[in-house]
């Protein structure tokens, strides 16, 4: 019976591992990055993506958001070390993979692993919907996503309810 009850808890910690992203643990990074957006978890990208977006903050879509150097350093050291290609999260890996190596993504929603998981999303529901506005803002959707967890029975669209793939 106690086997029995240990594979069933590493099962279920299996499955929530993998669709779920390592937590934010950068008080700087919430605070700074997280006062615009949501701080994603770095493990959405791979570190050539986060060092391109922190040496061009002057230009950070559209916006300046520079740092002075010793954040901008630290944070760039935080995001570099927790990135897809450092944590080994199945969720990053996931991503990672939709990745070339070639490549240095800006965006997470323009990455292909992301396109997919959202491809049957109608655009109404994101972009003509005043609480989400973009497939940008996760957390509008996905309720636990400052936790990490991107699990589609969390999935809850503003306007539209529960959704059911």
């Amino acid at each position: 019976m106690k086997v029995i009850s240990t594979l069933f808890m590493l099962l279920i910690t299996t499955q929530v591992f993998a669709d779920s992203m390592a937590l934010v643990k950068n008080k700087a990074y919430e605070d700074e990055c997280g006062s615009c957006h949501m701080p994603y978890q770095a493990g959405f990208l791979p570190a050539r993506s986060w060092e391109k977006i922190m040496t061009s903050l002057d230009k950070h879509f559209g916006e300046n958001a520079e740092l002075d150097a010793g954040t901008q350093k630290d944070l760039s050291s935080y995001l570099t070390s927790n990135a897809a290609d450092h944590n080994g999260g199945k969720l990053s890996k996931k991503f990672l993979r939709s990745v070339a190596s070639s490549e240095v993504p800006l965006r997470i929603s323009s990455l292909p692993y992301f396109k997919k998981e959202h491809d049957e999303v109608p655009a109404k529901l994101v972009k003509n919907n005043d609480k989400v506005k973009s497939f940008s803002r996760c957390e509008a959707c996905h309720r636990k996503a400052l936790n990490g967890s991107y699990r589609e029975r969390e999935i809850d669209i503003p306007g539209h309810g529960k959704w059911e793939d």
